[in-house]
């Protein structure tokens, strides 16, 4: 049978390739290609068990059973469209995210804006590279504004985050929540970005003057 491996972050960078195609015996476990892919690839095993997989845009365990014509994305540990959720190249506009949540019966509308700043972990940067793996990114960005729903009832969620390169002061990230009530819509607000820093595949690379780093390759 034969599957397609999509690479991110540091994975690709190793590999030299953003996709591959390999013939596999039937049966095969994502444990079995992840092994294989580590022959060439050490940088999978030395991500441990921070490295996650998904199979057809859904995150699996590594013993999932593999199928004829399966996409498989193995995803480091993450850094830190349309509707309420997008992944987009082109600068943010803050109040475009906004127009998204807002509405009759909002009493309280609570924005995070993640900007790049110039030094981090005590190195100078020159700018940033983001990527992401956009299908999944966006239906975990659609899970948290459900969950953050479910958990403070009335409460409306939008996301819109970067890719690609980004310069010293631009927007990366933007969340805003909307509630009946202001502490409903800071507590989702609260919750949907740090979550987003846990659960999405989106990866950030720091080029600084003295090198090259992704953040999410080291311990």
């Amino acid at each position: 049978m034969r599957v397609v491996v999509k690479l991110f972050g540091a994975v690709r960078e190793a590999a030299g390739a953003k996709e591959l195609s390999l013939d596999l015996p039937e049966g095969a476990s994502v444990a079995e290609l992840r092994d294989r892919l580590s022959r060439d690839l050490p940088v999978l095993d030395a991500f441990g068990e921070r490295l996650a997989v998904s199979v057809n845009l859904d995150l699996v365990r590594f013993d999932t059973p593999l199928h004829e014509g399966d996409e498989v994305a193995f995803l480091p540990p993450v850094a830190g469209g349309g509707g309420a959720c997008s992944i987009s190249e082109r600068p943010l506009d803050v109040s475009s995210v906004v127009a998204r949540v807002s509405g009759a019966g909002i009493g309280g509308i609570v924005s995070f804006v993640g900007t790049v700043r110039d030094r981090a972990r005590g190195r100078s940067i020159r700018h940033l590279e983001y990527e992401a793996y956009p299908e999944m990114a966006e239906r975990e960005m659609q899970k948290i504004v459900d969950e953050a729903g479910r958990r403070w009832p009335g409460s409306r969620v939008a996301i819109a985050h970067r890719a690609g390169h980004l310069e010293v002061g631009e927007i990366a990230v933007v969340v805003v929540a909307a509630a009946p009530h202001r502490a409903e819509a800071f507590a989702a607000c609260r919750f949907a970005i740090d979550t987003l820093k846990q659960t999405v595949p989106i990866w950030k690379k720091e080029i600084a003057t003295d090198g090259e780093f992704w953040v999410d390759d080291r311990p």
